[in-house]
């Protein structure tokens, strides 16, 4: 349990998510992300130098991306601050927001803000050398999609876990279908009032189209109208399997940046000092080979009895949910109504741009608790991998 790291109230934002091959589709995503960065700073009249540390969180790389985090911390005006890349595929925003705040709570940092980005589109292809290759053929791969179809150690695509979860659990199609209707109808909320919820924290991204024209994109790009009749319409992606392509996530372009100080810190950085943000926990977990689904429930159980509270004492649950089915099974793990978990959006509706994904739902989820009042926030998601994470934040 951690006692002395915080996150100033309003001392983080998420870019839009532009969808798969989008607006964003042919931007190198660190310099986006660390130019939409230094923007953003520049508005709340923060110098960039104050911050002592970057955790640069990428999963697809970029151009230039070897020196990532140092690289993305001087495109922001922090030139004397050295980074470190962190990558756990949809976990990286998780652990790099852990890893902060440790360094704060060992006392080696005051202020690290971590930074997370990433273009699945237009993702890089990979050539390795291959000794034994016939006249000098090589090993290649796309780094994005062809993971997405086959783990190497389980020898599964990712879709695949989830329907093994849902079959043994006996997650139903009805069940996915509702799930993913209810999570459509939750991101609406976010929008009324003229997108009032997601204006609490979303900041917009900054698009050079041409040498004379630039754009905004302001609003998340990609989200499909989503009816009771569409989904049931849908055939299953696999034969026999449980989830659409209405039941799963898309790819997505985006990035987001979450500062942790210590509690003195975060009190002169807030936007409202009387708004706390402590983080509290973390867990983690990995399941049995083609099953990553199943390893979030007892990565948020070990977050959960780590911060010393139980489900039932926590105000909101955001969660990384690729597949509907990862929902359906946490809510029965952890005993708690799955149609109240993910107010105001998630990754399975507006898209998973990976390194940002948990960033941005834990923001959400942060917002989330300031307007009900405050409380305790559960973030669990899957990753890569058949692993796990979560985190506990306590609101006050």
């Amino acid at each position: 349990m951690l006692t002395k790291a915080y996150i100033p109230y309003k001392g983080y934002y998420s870019s839009p998510f532009s969808r798969w091959q989008g607006s964003m589709a042919n931007e190198n995503s660190i310099t986006l992300a660390a130019e939409t960065a230094k923007r953003w700073l520049a508005e709340k009249n923060w110098d960039p130098k104050i911050f002592d540390y970057l955790y640069f969180g990428i999963t697809v790389h970029q151009l230039h991306g070897f020196y990532g985090g140092p690289w993305a911390a001087a495109m922001m005006g922090a030139t004397g601050t050295p980074g470190i890349l962190v990558s756990q595929a949809c976990s990286t925003s998780t652990i790099a927001v852990y890893q902060a705040s440790v360094g704060v709570e060992t006392g080696l940092f005051q202020t690290p803000m971590c930074l997370m980005t990433d273009r699945c589109s237009n993702g890089p292809h990979a050539i390795w050398p291959n000794p034994k290759g016939p006249g000098a053929q090589v090993i290649s791969e796309d780094w994005l999609m062809d993971n997405f179809a086959k783990d190497p150690w389980a020898g599964e695509a990712m879709i695949k876990t989830a329907e093994n979860v849902s079959a043994e659990a006996g997650i139903t199609r009805e069940q996915c279908d509702a799930v993913t209707l209810r999570r459509y109808e939750q991101y609406l909320d976010a929008l009324a009032d003229d997108r009032a919820f997601q204006k609490r924290y979303m900041y917009p991204v900054m698009l050079q189209v041409s040498k004379k024209k630039t754009i905004m994109l302001e609003e998340d790009e990609g989200v499909m109208e989503t009816t009771a009749e569409g989904l049931a319409r849908l055939k299953p992606v696999l034969p026999g399997g449980v989830h659409t392509f209405g039941a799963q996530t898309h790819p997505a372009d985006g990035h987001c940046a979450i500062t942790v100080a210590t509690r003195e810190r975060a009190k002169e950085l807030s936007a409202d000092p009387d708004v706390e943000i402590q983080v509290i926990s973390y867990g983690y977990n990995r399941a049995k080979p083609a099953h990553m689904a199943a390893a979030v429930y007892p990565a948020a159980q070990m977050a959960l009895d780590n911060a010393g509270i139980a489900a039932s004492d926590v105000k909101a649950i955001k969660t990384h949910n690729p597949f509907a089915a990862n929902d359906v099974y946490l809510a029965d793990k952890l005993g708690v109504d799955v149609n109240q978990m993910n107010n105001f959006g998630c990754s399975l509706i507006f898209g998973h741009p990976q390194g940002p994904t948990a960033g941005r739902l834990i923001i959400e989820g942060i917002e989330e608790v300031v307007v009900a009042g405050g409380g305790y926030l559960l973030f669990g998601g899957c990753a890569a991998g058949d692993t796990g994470a979560a985190i506990v934040l306590k609101i006050g």
